[in-house]
C-alpha cells in the first residue's frame, strides 16, 4: 500500500463503524490478516533445488522444502509476507555444513493454502512440520519467531535445542497497535479489533507475548535484531533477551528488518555449531 490508501481504507472502515462496529471491525482485522504479497511469482532457483513435500494442517496446504543432510535439523520459517526463498543465503551455508534443512511456507505464503494469516495459524503449520521432521534448531525471521515461539509454548515439543529470533517481535500489541495507526483506525475500530480477537482465539492480544513465553524455555537462543529497525523496534530484542535465560543479542547496524548479510550468516552458523 502507499501511503494515502491505508488511511483512505481506514476512514472508510471507521465511517461503517459508526452504523455497525462488529462488521467494521471484522474487516480491519481480516484486513490485517491477508498479506499483499509472499507468493511466488517466478521459480526460485533455491526452492526448486529442494525436495518439495505437501503436508496439511485441517484442508490447508502446507508447502514444504528439504534439503537432506547427516547433520542436526534446521527448521526455518520465515516472516509476514516473505517466503522460503529469504533463506538463500542460511540455506546455502547449511548446506555446506551437512546440516538438515527444512524450510515451511506461511499461511497464505510461497506455496501453502490459507487466503489469510496470523501466528496461530502458523505456529499450527510449525507443529505438524516438528512433530514430522524433528528439528532440534529452529530460525525464525520476525513474525516467523513469534510463530515458533507460540508453537512451543503451547505444545509438549521438547526437542528444541535452539532457537534463532531474527528480528521478531516482543508481543502481538506492538504490532497491531502499529497496523491501527498506519491505517488510522478510530477507538471504537480499534475496541472492536479487541473483541474478535479475544472472541476467535479466546485470549486478548496482549496474551500472544514471546517476551514472556521465553521466559519458560531452557534452550539457547539468539536474536538478532538491527537497531534501526523500522518494522519491529530494536527495544523488542532487548525485551525478549532480557526474559529469554540462555540467550544473547546480536545488534547490527543498517541492516534493516530483513537482517541479510554475511555477519548475520556467520553468526547464526556459529551459534548452532557452538
Amino acid at each position: 500500500m502507499n501511503s494515502i490508501l491505508p488511511k483512505i481504507i481506514g476512514s472508510l472502515i471507521n465511517f461503517t463503524g459508526c452504523f455497525n462496529k462488529t462488521l467494521a471491525s471484522k474487516w480491519a482485522l481480516n484486513l490485517f490478516y491477508r498479506p499483499l504479497k509472499g507468493r511466488y511469482k517466478n521459480p526460485h532457483p533455491t526452492i526448486e533445488s529442494a525436495k518439495k513435500i505437501v503436508l496439511k494442517y485441517k484442508e490447508l496446504d502446507i508447502a514444504v522444502y528439504h534439503w537432506a543432510g547427516s547433520n542436526q535439523t534446521v527448521l526455518l520459517a520465515h516472516g509476514w509476507q516473505s517466503n522460503s526463498g529469504r533463506w538463500k543465503n542460511i540455506i546455502n551455508r547449511l548446506k555446506e555444513n551437512n546440516y538438515n534443512i527444512i524450510s515451511i511456507d506461511a499461511p497464505a505464503h510461497g506455496s501453502s493454502g490459507s487466503k489469510i494469516f496470523n501466528a496461530v495459524l502458523y505456529s499450527k503449520f510449525i507443529e505438524q512440520v516438528a512433530n514430522k521432521y524433528k528439528p532440534s534448531i529452529l530460525i525464525g525471521h520476525s513474525v516467523g519467531g513469534m510463530a515458533i515461539s507460540y508453537f512451543l509454548k503451547n505444545t509438549q515439543y521438547d526437542l528444541a535445542d535452539k532457537i534463532v529470533f531474527l528480528g521478531s517481535p516482543a508481543g502481538f500489541p506492538g504490532v497491531l497497535k502499529k497496523y491501527i495507526k498506519l491505517m488510522g483506525y478510530n477507538k471504537k475500530i480499534a475496541e472492536g479489533i479487541e473483541i474478535i480477537i479475544q472472541k476467535r482465539f479466546g485470549f486478548p492480544s496482549s496474551y500472544f507475548n514471546t517476551a514472556k513465553f521465553v521466559k519458560e524455555f531452557y534452550c539457547k537462543g539468539l536474536i538478532v535484531h538491527d537497531e534501526y529497525d523500522t518494522v519491529i523496534p530494536f527495544s523488542d530484542a532487548i525485551e525478549i533477551q532480557n526474559s529469554f535465560k540462555n540467550s544473547k543479542l546480536l545488534k547490527t547496524q543498517g541492516l534493516g528488518h530483513g537482517l541479510k548479510s554475511k555477519k548475520v550468516v556467520d553468526a547464526i552458523t556459529d551459534f548452532i555449531k557452538d
